[in-house]
């Protein structure tokens, strides 16, 4: 670690403590050049996949965005926030660990499938017609099947 002081590259640590949330670790520091002290923190950082458009475009995972699909396919249904909360940090968590750099938009719509229908029914299927674009009733049906068996 560079001395913000005088730029040296030769410091040390003289502290290390974890912090109460248990996330980071505060590190005290000393420059053997200047001998100023100074504090530096640790912290994970996790990267969410990009997200692989069918048109082949790129972009950035967005929670907000995954919530509020979620929120439009579960509008006027009794599913509790909690539970929404519950499903995005279960879907987060499943891009997270996939330790993929890239998830095609398919991936991520199974993902919300799996759990739009472990919540709710009909936001399964309402949500299942937008997201394989459904041209007919028979579509429909063929879903409403899937629930059921």
């Amino acid at each position: 670690m560079k001395c913000p002081f005088c730029h040296s590259a030769d410091t040390q640590v003289i502290d290390s403590r974890v912090s109460e949330e248990g996330d980071t670790i505060r590190r005290r520091r000393r420059c053997s050049a200047c001998d100023r002290r100074f504090t530096t923190y640790e912290r994970v950082e996790l990267t969410m996949p990009a997200v692989v458009k069918r048109n082949g475009t790129r972009s950035e995972f967005d929670i907000e965005k995954l919530r509020a699909s979620l929120k439009l396919a579960l509008r006027k249904r009794p599913v509790s926030t909690e539970e929404v909360d519950a499903a995005v940090a279960r879907i987060e968590e499943s891009l997270l660990t996939s330790g993929k750099r890239e998830v095609p938009s398919g991936f991520l719509g199974e993902l919300v499938m799996n759990e739009l229908i472990k919540l709710d029914q009909v936001a399964y299927v309402r949500f299942a017609s937008v997201y394989k674009s459904f041209e007919d009733i028979n579509e429909f049906v063929k879903a409403i099947d899937e629930i059921k068996g």
